[in-house]
């Protein structure tokens, strides 16, 4: 490295240092809570979605792969019910991969301007096939044709090859793509749920839900 971009470097980290914000906008006491975390989530979420968030249903996904290493990469929420929070994918790439050899998997939504996150643990299957379709056929016709001319996480000579793919998947499959037998939802079951609320001098509130036979325990946790 050039002795002048070290020297922007250590500048860069002597800002990051310094960089700090004090978390007072409220707070989240035990009795604010909703006994089901899922109607916590959805309360939580109809506020980042009010307060005019960009894709407040962006979430962080990690994963495991066969070596033990974790990845991570953000998906969108598209359906949360009771059963969990669902996003879709290609089963094929990398994250399908690493579910079907570990499903368990954690999630994270994170609204900076809220000062809130949402952290999950859970268990990830594949949706009914029906349940796939049903979405796919709402999205964007170009959003469906791209779910056939991507092979997720393979190597690409170049961008060209993407959409010379993109193009030939457009004239094989028309205006009304099928789902592609390769993609599909995926719905993450909640074993713990936590609910983070920054405060004043990183003393955070973080209250955690787990699920037990008789029903979901809350607990106080030390920020």
């Amino acid at each position: 490295m050039a002795d002048g971009a070290w020297i922007a470097c250590m500048t860069t980290n002597e800002d990051l240092a310094k960089l700090r914000r004090e978390y007072s906008m409220r707070g989240l006491l035990e009795h604010e809570l909703a006994a089901d975390p899922l109607k916590q989530f959805h309360h939580w979420l109809h506020e980042a979605v009010e307060h005019g968030l960009i894709e407040p249903n962006a979430m962080t996904l990690a994963t495991v792969d066969s070596t033990g290493q974790p990845w991570s990469r953000t998906v969108l929420l598209k359906t949360c019910d009771e059963r969990g929070f669902v996003f879709y994918t290609n089963y094929e790439s990398h994250k399908g991969a690493q579910l079907a050899h570990e499903s368990r998997c954690s999630l994270t939504f994170f609204w900076s301007a809220l000062e809130r996150q949402v952290n999950i643990a859970g268990v990830a299957q594949k949706v009914p096939r029906s349940e796939t379709e049903a979405y796919y056929n709402v999205r964007p016709v170009s959003a469906r044709i791209g779910a056939w001319a991507s092979r997720q996480s393979t190597v690409l000579p170049d961008r060209e090859a993407l959409e010379h793919a993109f193009e030939k998947a457009k004239a094989e499959h028309g205006d009304s793509p099928a789902a592609p037998p390769h993609w599909g939802g995926y719905v993450v079951r909640p074993a713990v749920i936590e609910f983070w609320q920054g405060r004043r001098s990183r003393l955070h509130d973080r209250l955690r839900y787990t699920r037990t036979d008789g029903g979901w325990k809350i607990e106080r946790l030390s920020p």
